[in-house]
Order: C-alpha cells, then sequence, then structure tokens
C-alpha cells in the first residue's frame, strides 16, 4: 500500500513535466474582462476539463451566461472518506500596460529569482500556478490508485469580472457541488518560509452617494454665498464619518463585531509584523484608523469606512468659477464578524439624510453587499490542514486574516452551508494583477507536497 512518502517523491520526480503542462496553462490567454479573449476562456476550460480526464476525473465544460464553468468529480477508494471540492479559477487579468513586462506575458518563462527561480507570465500566481498545485498533487495520488478523499473539482472563468454567474451555477447545482469542506487556493503565504491558513475576509458594502442643490451649475460670482454648494455638504458629511480616534460615527455600525479570540491575537503578535516597513513601502510612515488596535488587527479583524472617489464641479484643466450643482461621493465599507450589510446601508443613508440642509436632495445607489466570512478557530479540518503544512513547511502555520473579499467563500456559505479552507502559496512580491506577474518555483513545488499532505490528513 502506498504511503505519503511515495506519493511526495512521485511528486518531486515529476516535476520537469508540471512546470512543462503549467506553462501550457498559461499560454492560454484567458482575460476574462476581454470580448476578443472569450474563446481563449473556452479553450482554457476545455483544457482543464482534458486535464481533469487524465487524472480519472468525469470532467465536463459546463456552460453559463457568460464564461463556462469546468466540473469534475473522482471517488477515493473508501466509501467513508471525506468529500472535498477544490476551487479555482482559470481566468486573468489583462496586461496592460504591456510595455513594462519584461517577457511576453503569454509566454512564460522560468528565470532566475533573488530566492531562487521564478516562472514568469500573466496567472503564474493568480490563480492558474496555485490551481495547478492541487492538480499535480492528484496526479501523484493517481500513480497509486487515486485520491484518499472524494474529490470534486469546480473551476471558473470570471472571478477577475466578479463571478456574475457563480451564485446561479452554485444555486442549480447545490447537490452535485456539497461537500464536507471547500478547499480554497487563491490565498498566500505569511512570508515565503511560513505557510498559512486565511481564517477570515472582510465583508464589503459598497455605497455612491449623489447630492444636487441648485437646477443647474451657477456662477460662483454671482450666486457664491447664497446658493448652497453640494460639495461643501457632502464634505461634511464624509469628514464626520469617523471620529477623533479613527473610529466609525455611523450608529449601530460596531454591531455585531466580535473580538478576536486572545489565542489568536497572541498568534498574530508572535508574527512580529513590522508596520512601519509595511507602509515604508507605499510611502507613508504612519498607522492610520483605530487607534488603539493593533495593525494586524486593524487589516484582518477590523471594520473599515473609506472614500474611493469624490466628484463635483469643475475638474478639467485651468480654472472655471463654477458652483455646481451635483456632488457625489464612491463609499465602500470593509465588514467583519456579524455586521449585517443591510444595516450598514440604511445607517450610511440615515446618517447622510439627517445631515442634509434645505434645498439639497440625496439619491443613493447601491454597488455591492456581502457579510464576512471567518472559519471556526476549533474546525477540525483547520487542525488537520494546520498540522499537514507543519509536517511539510517545517514551521507551524500562520492562522491569518484577510482584509480583503473573496466572493465564492460566501457563496460556498450561503448556497451550500459548507466552510472553506483557505491554502494558498503566493506571495506579497508576487505582482498580481500587474506587469511581470511571477510565482515561486518553490511555492509550486512546495504547493502540490503541502496538498497531497492535506488531503492525506483529511482522509486520516
Amino acid at each position: 500500500m502506498a504511503t505519503i512518502d511515495d506519493v511526495l517523491g512521485a511528486i518531486d520526480a515529476g516535476q520537469t513535466a508540471a512546470l512543462e503542462r503549467l506553462f501550457a496553462f498559461l499560454s492560454i490567454p484567458s482575460i476574462s474582462a476581454v470580448p476578443a479573449h472569450f474563446s481563449d476562456c473556452e479553450r482554457a476550460a476545455d483544457w482543464l476539463a482534458a486535464e481533469l480526464g487524465v487524472l480519472g476525473f468525469e470532467a465536463a465544460k459546463r456552460p453559463t451566461p457568460g464564461r463556462p464553468m469546468v466540473v469534475g468529480h473522482i471517488k477515493a477508494g473508501r466509501r467513508e472518506a471525506p468529500h472535498v471540492l477544490f476551487y479555482g479559477h482559470y481566468d486573468v487579468q489583462p496586461v496592460d500596460p504591456l510595455n513594462l513586462w519584461r517577457n511576453p506575458p503569454f509566454e512564460p518563462k522560468l528565470e532566475a529569482g533573488p530566492q531562487g527561480e521564478q516562472i514568469l507570465a500573466r496567472g503564474a500566481s493568480d490563480d492558474k500556478g496555485q490551481l495547478m498545485t492541487f492538480l499535480e498533487a492528484c496526479r501523484a495520488f493517481r500513480q497509486f490508485g487515486g485520491p484518499p478523499c472524494h474529490v470534486t473539482a469546480l473551476f471558473e472563468g470570471e472571478e477577475e469580472t466578479g463571478s456574475p454567474s457563480l451564485a446561479a451555477f452554485l444555486a442549480d447545482n447545490a447537490k452535485e457541488l456539497k461537500a464536507d469542506v471547500a478547499l480554497v487556493c487563491d490565498t498566500g503565504m505569511w512570508d515565503r518560509s511560513t505557510p498559512a491558513i486565511t481564517m477570515s475576509l472582510r465583508g464589503i458594502v459598497g455605497e455612491e452617494v449623489v447630492l444636487t442643490g441648485a437646477n443647474r451649475d451657477l456662477h460662483s460670482g454671482i450666486y457664491g454665498g447664497l446658493a448652497v454648494n453640494p460639495i461643501h455638504v457632502l464634505s461634511r458629511i464624509l469628514g464626520a464619518l469617523h471620529d477623533d480616534s479613527g473610529a466609525v460615527a455611523l450608529p449601530g455600525f460596531y454591531d455585531g463585531v466580535e473580538e478576536v479570540p486572545q489565542e489568536i491575537l497572541d498568534q498574530w503578535n508572535a508574527l512580529n509584523f513590522d508596520a512601519v516597513a509595511f507602509l515604508r513601502d507605499i510611502g507613508l510612515t504612519t498607522p492610520a484608523g483605530e487607534r488603539e488596535r493593533t495593525p494586524l488587527e486593524q487589516a484582518w479583524s477590523r471594520p473599515t469606512c473609506d472614500v474611493n472617489g469624490i466628484v463635483g464641479g469643475y475638474v478639467g484643466e485651468g480654472f472655471k468659477t463654477v458652483l455646481p450643482a451635483k456632488a457625489s461621493a464612491k463609499v465602500s465599507f470593509r465588514l467583519v464578524g456579524k455586521q449585517s450589510p443591510e444595516r450598514v446601508v440604511q445607517s450610511f443613508r440615515a446618517f447622510v439624510t439627517a445631515r442634509l440642509p434645505p434645498d439639497v436632495k440625496a439619491e443613493f445607489i447601491s454597488h455591492a453587499g456581502s457579510p464576512a466570512i471567518s472559519l471556526p478557530v476549533k474546525n477540525q479540518a483547520l487542525r488537520l490542514a494546520r498540522r499537514a503544512l507543519e509536517t511539510e513547511w517545517g514551521k507551524p502555520a500562520a492562522l491569518v486574516g484577510s482584509g480583503g473579499s473573496i466572493p465564492i467563500v460566501g457563496s460556498f456559505k450561503r448556497e451550500l452551508n459548507m466552510d472553506s479552507l483557505l491554502v494558498g502559496f503566493a506571495l506579497e512580491d508576487d505582482r498580481i494583477h500587474s506587469p511581470n506577474e511571477k510565482y515561486e518555483r518553490t511555492s509550486f513545488h512546495k504547493g502540490a507536497r503541502s496538498w497531497a499532505r492535506i488531503l492525506a490528513a483529511l482522509a486520516a
């Protein structure tokens, strides 16, 4: 009977061929945001369905109103083995500006980096390289009879455009896709030698507010001081969104915000995060936000309110003494814990409306809304995966939060009532969404070994 060491040995021995397969996948320009590349998305989906078939999966490309899904199923040797759903996406971001790439973005290249070899191509880290780490683990198990868990693979082609077809697809195929736990590879390491499991993702609310005063733009010399200026009104309202301590001032905003367990806070503190160095990289010096919270608390476990854009009056070249009829702002809220997106929207709109002077009207436009997601600390899959990662990397996996949002994780919870285990091997300097995206050769190799260990641990 094969052991995990046999499987890991197969992964090690197959690295040359694994890299060739990854390069073939990376060479497909599957840019979901650009209609000219829709046929390439079809090609990428066909490529994945064929690869799953080689690995013993019953797999097919499935149509959606947008780019297709790829779904595959394979059974373990034991009927009572756990069932996992592995998710990844085959679509990639546009490559602009093209002139900043050192190499054509869809001609993958292996090059020397400061810490070892790097795979350079669009999608190398987000998400084709990450996706392929799991398939390479499944390939190694194939040599010894197949994976130790029942596996469903779900690959989508619209993640980079907001996954517009995903919710309906999950709802229509819930029975087929339901598993014990979802495995999501669209995350990263804590640093290049420390693996990580992402425990929480912040939710999001996006609101746009448009204030209107006079029925047309006015001459500021004739009407200035007499007619209300919507930019002034909007500025006062936006300035009141935070108090002097950096906290968000909306009534009820912190309802549902839970304190992080002390054991997790202690672990975060042990990571020795250097906030000064982190900010220095972007030209800043001092942490903002809630003053009594540590930088990692602010980034991973606290809700936020940010003004993302303001428009009003004349913004062209030169100067125009106009008193504008309209002013608008886009405001986003990152949510944590049990905060309700609907209640945050209601509170924001009431906050704005209560501060409107006579003659100013407000219009609200909703852009997004999804709650935060968190994995319980005592989750069994989390415990087993963490132990498997520690065995592979030689140090405990960091249990981290994420300030961002991954909509699929919320969809898995809402549509399938399924928790997600977020394990990825990307690094902060992988330049995802930017020119010269890369994936470390070590991430690709040890990522496959890590998934093999996790599947074995879950099965045991």
